[in-house]
């Protein structure tokens, strides 16, 4: 029975998807007793992003396991200096330093297939007298750059629900980074077309990550499901220690 010095596993997904990109990984999870909790990331802004995650966070009675996705490693990143956050498990994820961005860690790489197919469209912003942009996957191209791994049928499904990403969300330098202080795992994604297995190679190796690789897609949860739950369980078995 889970208890309260049992961590609970906060994941967090990414860009241009939600929550149910864990749908497999959450009931192997489940199955081992762990609670776990999968809140929607607004996708407006590292530095907000950030903030309500950490607001989750703040919410859970006891140890916290977090775990980021893609976008959702940069989320955690700052998230992870949270007093009860035990651990941080990077999934085909980026891991910034303090201060910096997403497109300053990604910019040291070569670009991945997806630079090529990024949609770029307005939205007005909260005050009403300003515009966003919003940055999203062409439709017809998400499945081969981001889930080639993954069953068609929900890659398609996944293409027309997409989640965009604020584009200010690539400049903003993260605040500080959680795993300084904290133990950190990281899966690197040695298929992925969508983030530069490089760019996870050297977040993991900066962060001193206990790490592994996987030949895997951009959505290494939903293709290697028990072996992404296995790495969490490690995480969690050493924050409870």
């Amino acid at each position: 029975m889970t208890t309260y010095d049992t961590p609970t596993v906060v994941l967090v997904h990414g860009a241009f998807a939600d929550a149910s990109t864990f749908s497999r990984v959450i009931p192997e999870l489940l199955a081992g007793g762990l609670k776990v909790v999968a809140p929607a990331v607004p996708n407006r802004s590292l530095i907000g992003d950030s903030a309500y995650i950490a607001s989750v966070v703040r919410q859970v009675p006891g140890p916290v396991v977090l775990v980021g996705h893609s976008y959702g490693g940069a989320v955690i990143t700052g998230v992870g200096a949270e007093e009860n956050v035990k651990a941080l498990v990077y999934l085909a994820g980026y891991a910034l330093e303090e201060g910096e961005s997403l497109g300053e860690l990604q910019g040291r790489f070569p670009d991945s297939e997806l630079a090529s197919a990024l949609v770029y469209t307005p939205f007005p912003l909260d005050d009403g007298e300003g515009e966003g942009t919003d940055v999203s996957v062409e439709a017809d191209r998400l499945p081969a750059i981001f889930a080639a791994d993954v069953d068609p049928g929900l890659a398609r499904v996944l293409a027309v629900t997409q989640r965009p990403l604020a584009a200010a969300a690539f400049t903003e330098p993260a605040v500080v980074a959680g795993w300084r202080t904290k133990p950190s795992w990281g899966i690197v994604a040695a298929a992925d077309r969508t983030l530069n297995p490089d760019v996870q190679r050297f977040g993991y190796r900066r962060a001193g990550a206990t790490t592994i690789e996987l030949d895997s897609s951009h959505l290494v949860m939903l293709s290697h499901p028990e072996r992404v739950a296995e790495v969490i369980r490690e995480a969690v078995r050493s924050a409870g220690n």
